[in-house]
C-alpha cells in the first residue's frame, strides 16, 4: 500500500519531533512542513529533506493525507478547521482547543468532513500507563503530581490546561461516572492565569481523584497512585514504571506485622517513546478508516473537566 503523506504545522520544540518521527515511521512519508518562523521551517525542511511552508495551504496543495497541529492553543481552531475542511486527517495537540465551542466545530466539521480527529494526549501511548489500563478494575482514590520548573512554552494558557489536563484525561478514560462535585485552588507566579493548581474531584461512583500540577518546581514529577481494595499501583511516568502492592489473602495471625502481609511486584511494561506510538497508531487509524485511541469527543470530555476547574479556581480567589 502507499504510505500515508503527513505533514506537521509548528515545527517548535515539540513538532520537530513530530516530524521526526514520521520521517523515520514505516508506512508515513513527510511530505512537508509549516510554521510562520522561517528559522523553525527551514531547519525542519534541512533536517528531514522536505519543503517548509509558511502557511497551511501550501501542504494541503503538497497532497498530505493527515497532519500533526502541534502549535499554540490559540490556534488549533482556525488550523484544524482548515484542513478538515480540505478532507485532511488531524493529530491536534492537547488541549484540543481554548473553549468548548471551538472543540465542538472541530468534532462537527471531522464528522462531516469524515476525517479522523485525535487528540495528542501523549500520555495514554506511555507503557506504564498502557500497563495499568489493563490492571485496574475499580479505582477508589487517584492521586496524581505533575510538577515541572517554568517552561518559558505553553503558557499562554493556565497550568490546568498545559499539564493538568494529561492526567484529568487519563482519569476520565479510567472513571466512567459522572463528576458530582470539585473543589480547586490556583494562583498565577510568572504567568497571567494559574502555574500552580490542585483539585480534589468526586465521581458519582465515589471514587475521588486529587490532582496537584506546577510549571513553577524546582524538580520534576510525573506520578499518578491508584488505589484499589486491598491494592495500590504506583506509576512512575518517566520511569514507564509500575509497581503494584497487594495485600496477602487470609487473617493476619496475632502478633505479626500486617506489613509484612503486603507483596509488591512490578507489572511487565513495553517501553518505548510515547510520541513514536502515538504517531504510529494515528497513521494506522488514517490507513484502516479506524476510530482513533483518543477521539475528538475524549478531547472535548477533558476540556469541559479542566474549564470547570478553571472557573472554580477563578470565581473563588
Amino acid at each position: 500500500m502507499p504510505p500515508i503523506r503527513t505533514g506537521v504545522v509548528g515545527v517548535g520544540h515539540l513538532g520537530y519531533h513530530h516530524a521526526r518521527n514520521y520521517a523515520a515511521l514505516d508506512g508515513a512519508e513527510l511530505v512537508g512542513v509549516v510554521d510562520p518562523s522561517e528559522a523553525n521551517r527551514a531547519k525542519a525542511a534541512e533536517d528531514f529533506t522536505v519543503p517548509g511552508f509558511s502557511d497551511v495551504k501550501g501542504l494541503i496543495a503538497a497532497g498530505v493525507d493527515a497532519v500533526s497541529v502541534v502549535t499554540p492553543t490559540v490556534t488549533h481552531g482556525k488550523v484544524v478547521n482548515e484542513l478538515l475542511q480540505a478532507g485532511v486527517h488531524v493529530l491536534v495537540e492537547k488541549p484540543i482547543a481554548p473553549t468548548l465551542h471551538e472543540a465542538e466545530t472541530m468534532v462537527a466539521l471531522a464528522r462531516t468532513h469524515q476525517c479522523i480527529l485525535q487528540v495528542g494526549h501523549i500520555e495514554r501511548f506511555n507503557g506504564a500507563v498502557l500497563a495499568f489500563s489493563q490492571a485496574i478494575q475499580a479505582p477508589r482514590f487517584i492521586e496524581c503530581h505533575r510538577l515541572s520548573p517554568f517552561p518559558g512554552r505553553g503558557t499562554d494558557v493556565s497550568v490546568v490546561l498545559d499539564l493538568m489536563i494529561h492526567d484529568l484525561d487519563i482519569i476520565l478514560a479510567m472513571e466512567q461516572s459522572e463528576v458530582v462535585s470539585l473543589d480547586a485552588v490556583g494562583v498565577p507566579v510568572f504567568s497571567e492565569s494559574e502555574d500552580i493548581a490542585n483539585v480534589r474531584i468526586r465521581f458519582a461512583s465515589g471514587c475521588v481523584a486529587n490532582l496537584t500540577c506546577s510549571r513553577v518546581s524546582l524538580d520534576r514529577m510525573r506520578k499518578i497512585r491508584i488505589f484499589e481494595e486491598n491494592a495500590y499501583l504506583s506509576t512512575d511516568y518517566s520511569a514507564q514504571e509500575v509497581l503494584v502492592y497487594r495485600k496477602k489473602s487470609g487473617p493476619i495471625p496475632v502478633g505479626e506485622n500486617p506489613m509484612e502481609h503486603i507483596t509488591m511486584e512490578p507489572l511487565p511494561v513495553e517501553k518505548d517513546e510515547p510520541l513514536k506510538l502515538e504517531l504510529r497508531s494515528f497513521v494506522d487509524c488514517v490507513r484502516e478508516g479506524k476510530p482513533p485511541i483518543v477521539r475528538g469527543e475524549d478531547g472535548i470530555k477533558a476540556l469541559r473537566l479542566a474549564q470547570d476547574i478553571m472557573d472554580f479556581i477563578r470565581e473563588h480567589a
